[in-house]
């Protein structure tokens, strides 16, 4: 009897092994062929233009359930049809060593951790233009250690694949630029009623302003904060190197 006993005990961890192993071993297949698709997507994005994004069909299913009348503006604009003051004022305000790092400013991110630290809570980021752009294509706005992960590993992929304009070209047609506003064409047209070709320097640097808090600005665009963070975008957008 006890050895029927400690046979059937055997059995039991040994069937319990196999399944945690065939598990293992499915969800790391599930991880591979979702890097895989990402990867595949990111190449096709060399020549293809999205229409929508993760980030942008997440976040209109929740302005929809809160009224169900949003509708996205998005209209897709050229690199050569933007602006370049706006894509000054963009790398002045957001990621002015765009054209030098590999998807990572590693000094920005070590002064994000400090500030992040001395207040005892989020209040930066750190993040380039490529690692805003994966998030944007690929995920989610959750800050979780796991998306973090992700988000890396896809900013290694948008550098290795694509070159900074075309980095640039697909972030600045798929931010948000308030509730159901993606990218510089709506933006240029839903502020300032004109087009993104034509966005002059005080407006560029508005809307750059703009990009970490969209919608607060949205209905806050007089705050003085706004101002102030538009005026020292204008005064570094001189600066700044566009690709």
């Amino acid at each position: 009897m006890a050895s029927l006993r400690r046979d059937l005990l055997n059995f039991k961890k040994s069937s319990l092994k196999l399944w945690i192993q065939r598990g293992l071993v499915a969800w790391l297949v599930m991880i591979a062929v979702w890097y895989f698709s990402v990867f595949a997507r990111v190449v096709a994005y060399i020549w293809y233009d999205p229409s929508s994004t993760a980030f942008m069909n997440e976040q209109l299913a929740e302005l929809q359930l809160e009224n169900a009348h949003i509708q996205k503006r998005q209209e897709w604009v050229k690199y050569p049809q933007i602006s370049n003051n706006l894509k000054r004022a963009l790398i002045a305000s957001e990621d002015a060593k765009f054209l030098d790092h590999d998807g990572f400013d590693w000094d920005g991110i070590e002064i994000a951790l400090e500030k992040n630290i001395k207040k005892g809570r989020v209040v930066a980021g750190g993040s380039t233009i490529s690692q805003q752009l994966a998030k944007n294509l690929f995920l989610n706005a959750a800050r979780t250690p796991w998306r973090k992960l992700d988000e890396a590993v896809i900013t290694l992929m948008i550098e290795a694949i694509l070159d900074k304009q075309r980095i640039y070209e697909l972030y600045l047609n798929v931010i948000e630029w308030g509730k159901g506003i993606y990218g510089i064409q709506a933006a240029a047209k839903y502020y300032f009623g004109t087009s993104a070709q034509k966005l002059t320097s005080y407006q560029s640097a508005f809307l750059a302003a703009m990009v970490p808090n969209p919608r607060y600005y949205q209905t806050h665009r007089n705050s003085s904060h706004l101002r102030q963070k538009t005026s020292i975008i204008m005064r570094r957008m001189r600066a700044a190197d566009i690709p």
